[in-house]
């Protein structure tokens, strides 16, 4: 018998609570939640309390938790990038007219992942890029479809910030303290 690891019971734990645990985007909400819950780092993924609270209030109202607490989003000398990273998202969401609220929460999670230092799957918690790839394709389709090169999603990301504001490509913040900076960027590392 296989035994769930703590991030997994989290996610099993506000699965059971949800509203409507079949649904795709609370069950990717459970996933991305679970990782920061069992880490206590619920800051990291970008959201203040007020919408913290709201979105546990639409996807997973008998959850207990103490929302209460002070949760202050992690200043960053990366302000810009991340909250044009989330502009970006919220302007290619295809369900911002179902659930403006939650495009709104997952723009600002993943913008928030892209300046840490690793893969954005991990950064987000999740399994693989596989996983990251079915969350950006349910949302963002139209920018998905844009990745024609297979590029890394974080790497991808990057490039679109800086093209839709006529820069020259550049990485996200979190990329250069990844292992694999050298194989994305070979010319920088």
């Amino acid at each position: 018998m296989v035994t769930a690891s703590p991030v997994e019971h989290i996610e099993q734990q506000l699965l059971a609570d949800a509203c409507d645990a079949g649904n795709a985007d609370t069950v990717a909400f459970a996933r991305l939640i679970g990782i920061r819950l069992h880490a206590q780092e619920l800051r990291l993924l970008g959201l203040g309390s007020a919408e913290l609270a709201a979105l546990f209030a639409r996807h997973f109202p008998r959850f207990k938790i103490d929302i209460a607490l002070p949760i202050a989003v992690i200043s960053s000398p990366h302000r810009q990038f991340i909250s044009e990273l989330r502009d970006l998202l919220l302007s290619h969401d295809v369900t911002a007219a179902v659930s403006s609220d939650d495009a709104h929460c997952l723009a600002a999670i993943v913008a928030t992942a892209c300046q840490r230092p690793d893969h954005l799957w991990r950064d987000l918690g999740l399994s693989g890029r596989d996983d990251v790839s079915a969350i950006l394709a349910r949302h963002y389709p139209r920018l998905v479809a844009r990745n024609v090169n297979a590029l890394r999603w974080k790497k991808f990301l990057a490039q679109e910030v800086a093209l839709a504001h006529g820069r020259p490509a550049t990485f996200a913040p979190g990329c250069p303290g990844c292992e694999d900076f050298a194989h994305c960027y070979p010319d920088k590392a």
